[in-house]
């Protein structure tokens, strides 16, 4: 394995982490973003707010994320509202600001790039960092990251430091929130093969649910298993990737280039969804994944002409449609509509388990010939 010392900082539950800067009298209680302008808390005249509950809310919305006590409840990002609202009905209900939540973004990395530039930009809420060429020891290096954080926002991160990507997205996970998981090569048997496959970031819930009827529960389930048992039901490439993954084998670079190919977004459903059954949900699952990746366009400046979708269906079967604009675009609509062409070009009669949403064909926005075409208005979640 290479001598290397790759992290993972993840930001803490972020998007509901932003809004109790906002509102700390909701510290401690159960609270879900993903609401729309009518849920917007109102003030009080004695300085404190109204606010939505979950249990009052009637739509199509999807939660974008949870504070850990929302979670503790059973409501994750992904999940519809309603479904949520089953759960949790005494959760208070937020917006998102996507503005806020770009503003500290930005923050959060700049005061991290100060310390470690070598740094691969993941989404809104996450990094990894090669700190290979640090002469600093790693803990205090960690926890020196982790307080720049907490200078710059006021919010709170973990961090993964291991050998490779794979390991340290792992690592950042086991102690949240707030948490510094180191690891060694040495220390895989001992620390990563006792966790559970769901916990490696590529083995979905249909994923986990295959391994489980095959016996195979742990990581070190995977390190000890046939290759041929494998290969036999997820087939050969996906097979390999597993055994690597037992391994703790991954040689990925720490990505610093700014000039991406494409942005997407996608989810891995918590059960297998039907487009007929599940419609509502899905629709709004769909328009979510729209707006995040016209967000991650705005937030890194560029626009895309290629639109395009990604489907895996309950047998592991993946497809992928695409449609190219007359003209580039990172506006919502214009993504969610050419999304939604692709999607009626595809076979629906089987359930659903992975759905994606992608861009591509970049340019930096206001590059010559390149003006996006005119914006066709915002779309909510809910």
């Amino acid at each position: 394995m290479p001598a290397r010392r790759i992290a993972h900082l993840d930001m803490d539950a972020f998007y509901a982490s932003v809004e109790l800067l906002r509102y700390p009298e909701l510290r401690g209680r159960a609270v879900v973003i993903g609401g729309g302008s009518a849920h917007q808390p109102v003030p009080q005249p004695d300085g404190t707010h109204s606010y939505s509950l979950l249990r009052n809310y009637v739509g199509r919305g999807v939660v974008t994320t949870s504070t850990y006590e929302a979670r503790a409840l059973g409501v994750f990002s992904a999940m519809g509202v309603m479904k949520a609202a089953r759960l949790a009905p005494d959760a208070v209900l937020l917006p998102t600001d996507f503005k806020a939540y770009r503003h500290y973004s930005q923050l959060f990395k700049a005061a991290v790039a100060e310390i470690a530039p070598e740094m691969e930009d993941r989404g809104i809420d996450e990094i990894y960092l090669d700190l290979s060429s640090h002469d600093e020891e790693t803990e205090t290096l960690a926890r020196r990251l982790k307080q720049a954080v907490r200078d710059a926002t006021g919010l709170s991160c973990s961090i993964g430091v291991a050998p490779n990507k794979l390991l340290a997205k792992i690592c950042s996970d086991l102690d949240k929130p707030d948490g510094v998981t180191i690891l060694t090569p040495a220390d895989i048997e001992t620390r990563i093969w006792p966790l559970h496959v769901k916990k490696v970031n590529g083995i979905g819930p249909k994923a986990v649910e295959k391994l489980a009827g095959l016996g195979l529960h742990t990581i070190a389930d995977l390190a000890h298993v046939d290759a041929g048992l494998l290969q036999a039901h997820f087939g050969r490439s996906y097979a390999l990737w597993l055994q690597d993954v037992a391994q703790g084998l991954d040689e990925r670079p720490v990505v610093t280039s700014s000039e991406p190919k494409s942005l997407s977004r996608e989810t891995t459903f918590e059960r297998d969804l039907h487009a007929r059954h599940d419609r509502d949900t899905l629709s709004g699952i769909f328009t979510a994944l729209c707006v995040k990746v016209a967000e991650d366009l705005k937030r890194k400046g560029y626009v895309g002409r290629t639109i395009g979708i990604k489907l895996r269906y309950d047998d592991f079967r993946t497809v992928t449609r695409d449609v190219t604009l007359p003209a580039s675009t990172d506006d919502a609509a214009a993504i969610r509509r050419a999304a939604g062409e692709c999607l009626r070009r595809v076979p629906l009669e089987k359930r659903l388990r992975l759905l994606g949403v992608r861009v591509t064909a970049l340019t930096p926005r206001g590059a010559a010939g390149d003006t996006p075409g005119p914006s066709q208005g915002e779309l909510s979640l809910a």
